[in-house]
């Protein structure tokens, strides 16, 4: 569940660094990606050479917040990793540590058959797009595109990147896409696929910064007193290498993971202004209307804009929550505090010294 963007004086790009915008699809769990480097010295052709059989683990997004923490726990643990990505440059860090790299678009049912071949287990995500005409068709492209290429390189097991209220049909824009994304890889015979559910991503709130930099504030169209299971990307990614790892999960599974605790906006406001030092920090709830406005001036089109909004007042209404209690199994370790302080405190004082 992406934050949602900040009313701008600029025309500001998103920060996503991922291949079509987030990606090839847009994805309720708006985020920036993480580059990886060049490759410096273990060149594709000599990676190529490596010959892993049948014991690899496939990562799509493998330079994303998910897919990187996945990959890089699995190289970490002495596994055999081939990584997707439409951009080899962005692969060097993880080809350094022996992961093999696989250029493909995750539209390109043919590559990704051969990317999937020999796969212990796969996983899937669809990454997000800004700029899409149509961003249900674009999710609906890539969910088939991933399906097709499991069910033709014969992989046994999957796990799937979804969202908490992938359960609904209809009325939940990009989420509701996420939904037939489940349903495509759950018509896969022979296929053991356990979706992961994920929370509101607390990485949505770099989305914040220019906003407290210029206003003063932090704002969007979701309520403020609205209490949402808020999730670090790192532990969903320390969540998926363990599923892959394990493969105890058989038949169709979801799994909602919920993050460490509920959180409202505001109180994420409070804990991010006591950490730059602005006490007083507030957040500042949006018209829809305004909020459609300002996901435009960021470089998002129309068609975008409104499927958001529409998942928006989803949240809001109360639609799109939860199905599962909190529970140990659900409940991941990293809370707002610890984000703040590790993560989201040093994008914002290098954003600051930057003078962006």
């Amino acid at each position: 569940m992406p934050a949602t963007p900040r009313p701008s004086t600029s025309r500001a790009k998103p920060e996503s660094k991922s291949p079509c915008a987030n990606g090839s699809a847009l994805r309720f769990q708006m985020y920036p990606n993480q580059g990886a480097g060049r490759l410096p010295s273990r060149t594709i052709a000599e990676v190529k050479k490596t010959n892993y059989g049948g014991h690899m683990y496939v990562i799509t997004g493998a330079t994303g917040n998910t897919g990187s923490v996945i990959a890089e726990t699995l190289l970490a643990q002495g596994e055999k990793v081939r990584i997707i990505s439409r951009s080899p440059e962005r692969l060097g860090r993880f080809v350094e540590k022996g992961a093999e790299p696989f250029v493909a678009d995750v539209t390109d049912t043919a590559a990704l058959s051969r990317a999937f071949q020999g796969a212990l287990a796969v996983y899937t995500m669809v990454p997000p797009v800004y700029n899409a005409a149509d961003p249900l068709g674009e999710i609906l492209r890539v969910g088939s595109a991933l399906a097709a290429a499991v069910e033709k390189a014969r992989v046994s097991y999957v796990v799937n990147l979804s969202s908490v209220g992938a359960h609904l049909a209809e009325k939940a824009g990009p989420v509701s896409g996420l939904h037939a994304v489940e349903q495509m890889l759950n018509r896969i015979a022979g296929a053991n696929v356990l979706h992961l559910r994920a929370a509101f991503f607390m990485e949505n709130l770099f989305f914040s910064i220019d906003l407290i930099k210029s206003m003063g504030i932090m704002g969007g169209s979701l309520r403020g007193d609205l209490p949402l299971p808020f999730i670090a990307t790192r532990d969903i990614g320390a969540v998926a290498a363990e599923a892959l790892r394990k493969r105890n999960f058989s038949g169709k599974q979801t799994r909602e993971l919920l993050g460490q605790r509920d959180v409202t906006m505001s109180e994420a406001a409070a804990v991010i202004g006591k950490a730059i030092g602005k006490p007083t920090l507030r957040y500042v709830q949006f018209s829809y209307a305004q909020a459609g406005q300002a996901m435009q001036q960021m470089g998002m089109s129309a068609s975008v804009a409104k499927a958001l909004n529409e998942m928006y007042a989803a949240i809001n209404d109360g639609l799109m929550a939860p199905l599962e209690k909190r529970s140990a199994q659900n409940t991941t370790p990293t809370s707002i505090e610890t984000f703040v302080s590790e993560v989201f405190l040093p994008r914002f004082k290098a954003k600051a010294a930057a003078g962006a």
